[in-house]
């Protein structure tokens, strides 16, 4: 079975007023030609949870006949323009979503059954817009719609508007031209998202409303919903094996654990405590993809390092031998992960989190007194963790800073999370922190690095493999961990020094 195929799609709708013509674009943009009206009639047919749970994520996902790309087509937001379109093709049961797209999605409807939710027909009228060589620019569409929305009580409607998609290899700035051109034609941006929200937009449970004076609750509860979607985007793009998904999807994982970890006095703490045990559970989980991903590209960039006459054997043969096998465990480990009922309970936990938070009394307070307190505890962790390394040697300094490196990355976070509240008087302090942070990063990866050079010497003699170069990136390692370690001095100096906010000492 094909796997599901994905664009990058870039467009922007619009209203145009009943019985207007389709606006001229030639000599925008570097439009030289806009082709005469190709008819189609489009029949979809749309899909969500019974709580549109998709809607209200801005993804649409349906089952669509007539038109150059009939299929099953799950569009997933970028950004304001732009929209992944994964799509599947027509076959099987059409009253059915494809089992691939519902594993894609099931992060969103943690499980919830899909089913019809509208019905949209609509007569197009599509018009290339071609340069001067004759290759497509953008396709300009006229719509005429007739929806359908099913539930409680039916809703028919009807409309009109304008949609202008640029081609995939079309300059993405070019959309402010065609932008400004539909404008002074008499068209206006249209304030729905898609079609289907036009339809039901209603019927779709609105987004928190931000105050004009946040409490302490309202900006951990931003932080949490931001890094909440960040870990569901993340968790389509490891199933579709996407390039550093699984890293993305580590790095949500940790910021949603350390915000509740960091800030349960408002978002209360014993509450939350099996959750960010399971968040722990997620990120092990992950780890070994993402750890494959990180030695193969280190160990790669070292052997580019190396004169070639102390390259012995074919070493770059081995290690793609050696880590596709890794990264295949690694992958296999994540998918099953994804696919288990563990993984489920986890994100309804977190959902139930984020929709109804178990908040302190304290959270009730203004953001700027009562988020000082969580920051300054970060900052303290930070400071003792480091005090504790100091008078240590060899493998125990390695366990102790790679703790400061956790406790750095805490800090950073928190200081991330409440930087809408505190803004500039927290800058230098996390540029400092993170300065920080980012050299024990590198030391761990020497520290990490010596333990999968040290296997590597020792799987590949036993293949008969000549593993002298393994031995010498071995011992740069520990030279290079020195040489960070003094480096982490220094700036470990440079934070006590100065940087850091009265109010976080």
């Amino acid at each position: 079975m094909a796997a599901p195929s994905s664009v990058i799609e870039r467009e922007r709708k619009y209203e145009i007023v009943t019985g207007s013509g389709v606006p001229r674009l030639v000599g925008v943009a570097g439009v030289e030609t806009q082709d005469d009206p190709v008819e189609h009639v489009l029949d979809a047919s749309y899909y969500d949870t019974g709580t549109f749970r998709l809607a209200a994520s801005g993804i649409t996902l349906r089952r669509r006949v007539g038109g150059h790309d009939a299929g099953w087509h799950l569009k997933l937001p970028v950004s304001a323009d732009e929209r992944q379109e994964i799509q599947v093709p027509l076959g099987g049961d059409p009253n059915k979503v494809p089992g691939r797209l519902r594993r894609l999605v099931r992060a969103y409807t943690l499980g919830e059954k899909l089913v019809p939710i509208a019905h949209l027909r609509t007569d197009r009228f599509a018009h290339r817009l071609a340069d001067g060589d004759g290759r497509t620019v953008a396709t300009l569409t006229d719509d005429h719609v007739t929806g359908e929305a099913g539930g409680e009580s039916a809703r028919l409607d009807e409309w009109r508007e304008l949609e202008l998609e640029l081609d995939p290899e079309t300059d993405p700035g070019r959309l402010e031209e065609f932008d400004r051109a539909l404008a002074e034609a008499g068209a206006s941006p249209s304030p729905w998202p898609s079609k289907l929200r036009r339809l039901i937009g209603d019927r779709v449970p609105a987004p928190p409303r931000d105050r004009k004076k946040p409490t302490a609750g309202d900006v951990v509860l931003t932080s949490l919903r931001e890094h909440y979607a960040r870990l569901r985007r993340a968790d389509v793009g490891v199933r579709l094996d996407v390039e550093d998904s699984v890293h993305q999807m580590r790095v949500a994982t940790r910021k949603l654990r350390s915000a509740l970890r960091t800030f349960g006095s408002i978002v209360d703490e014993e509450k939350t405590a099996p959750l960010a045990a399971e968040l722990k559970w997620l990120g092990q989980q992950l780890a070994p993809a993402r750890d494959a991903e990180v030695s193969e590209e280190r160990l790669r960039e070292q052997l580019d390092d190396i004169p070639s006459e102390l390259l012995f054997g074919p070493l770059r043969q081995y290690l793609t031998r050696y880590f596709a096998r890794e990264a295949e465990e690694g992958r296999a480990r994540a998918m099953a992960t994804l696919a288990g009922k563990r993984y489920l309970h986890l994100l309804r936990a977190l959902d139930a989190v984020v929709a109804e938070p178990p908040l302190t009394g304290r959270a009730r307070k203004p953001a700027k007194s009562a988020l000082r307190k969580p920051v300054r505890k970060a900052a303290r962790k930070l400071r003792r963790a480091e005090a504790a390394a100091r008078e240590l040697t060899g493998h125990e300094l390695e366990t102790a800073l790679h703790e400061v490196r956790k406790k750095a990355k805490r800090a950073r976070y928190a200081a991330d999370t409440v930087k809408p509240v505190y803004g500039k008087k927290l800058r230098q302090w996390r540029k400092n922190v993170k300065a920080v942070q980012s050299t024990l990063g590198e030391h761990q990866d020497t520290a990490v690095g010596r333990e999968v050079l040290h296997h590597l010497t020792i799987a590949g003699h036993g293949e008969g493999q000549n593993t002298f170069t393994f031995g010498m990136l071995y011992a740069r390692d520990g030279e290079t961990a020195e040489k960070l370690r003094a480096r982490f001095a220094e700036e470990w100096r440079r934070l006590r020094k100065g940087g850091r906010p009265g109010w976080l000492r």
